[in-house]
């Protein structure tokens, strides 16, 4: 059927044992055969039947499109980029299975349309058993792949994007953790409500004017770091600086609130929006009660 010229003794192990996992034990027998000083795999004319074929060809798609697959990410990581440590390659590499998993939609609508480059190979896979050659995975790429391979560094370069951006990300907001741990609480308590505006209560469940608000924003926050401080939001927060904070949203996942929630930690508990409602309703009962008492 086929002869497959591999770069490395370990690759032409690695698709062997691959290989013999989608087969049957009785159709490996003398059809089947490793050449390791050639980094060879021979998949010879035999008494197949069509499922047997199709299971070869099955077996070197997914050896391309999984375990080669990785090796070119971190080959691309590597050379292109020159992320040379291994945690780094590591964290850009949970990136790249996020978006590959569907994990990351927000990321993908970046990507190209991957179906055309998938197709490609199948169709490469089958030519090539088809015509019963002999090939090197080194040709295969450099003159068949192509495509598939510029879709890969795609991949990698959207991962490095979001990866430093992340980086940037935990920078800004240990810097801001730090900002706090020197500042002294203004009030022990602050409710904040999320809707269409943002909205400030104190712990008597008094709504905080935005010209109060103002007042106390620390204006070193703005001078010094004017584009990650949101003066609407974060600033107050951080010039308050309270000892606890009750965040009512309809949406816990959303940005703002995961960004305070890093930010405050431990200081703020997440409620529904609707608490706030019932929370105020309860403290003008118990003012009433005490006014008629």
């Amino acid at each position: 059927m086929a002869e497959i010229i591999f770069q490395s003794k370990i690759d032409a192990n690695r698709f062997y044992n691959h290989l013999l996992t989608y087969l049957p034990f009785n159709s490996v027998e003398k059809t089947i055969l490793l050449i390791e000083d050639r980094h060879i795999v021979q998949v010879l004319d035999g008494n197949f039947s069509k499922d047997i074929v199709n299971k070869v060809k099955k077996a070197f798609y997914d050896f391309i499109t999984t375990m080669k697959r990785d090796d070119w990410f971190l080959e691309i990581i590597k050379s292109h980029y020159f992320f040379h440590d291994e945690e780094e390659q590591q964290q850009i590499m949970e990136i790249i299975y996020s978006i590959l998993e569907g994990q990351r939609e927000d990321l993908a609508v970046f990507l190209k349309e991957t179906k055309k480059e998938t197709a490609f190979i199948e169709e490469a896979v089958d030519h090539i058993f088809q015509e019963k050659v002999s090939f090197s995975i080194d040709s295969l790429l450099k003159f068949r792949l192509r495509p598939y391979l510029q879709m890969l560094e795609e991949y990698v370069e959207l991962a490095i994007d979001e990866y430093k951006m992340e980086q940037e990300y935990q920078m800004f907001i240990q810097m801001l953790r730090d900002f706090l741990v020197k500042r002294e609480p203004r009030m022990s308590t602050l409710h904040v409500l999320f809707d269409e505006e943002i909205t400030f209560f104190n712990e008597n469940l008094e709504e905080i004017k935005r010209a109060e608000l103002t007042k106390m924003i620390d204006r070193k926050l703005l001078v010094n770091h004017p584009v990650y401080v949101d003066s609407v939001s974060i600033a107050p927060l951080l010039s308050i600086a309270p000892t606890s904070i009750f965040l009512y949203t309809k949406n816990p996942d959303e940005p703002l609130v995961r960004t305070i929630k890093n930010i405050f930690e431990e200081r703020v508990t997440t409620k529904n929006f609707t608490a706030l409602r019932s929370l105020k309703k309860w403290n003008l009962d118990q003012e009433s009660s005490e006014n008629h008492a």
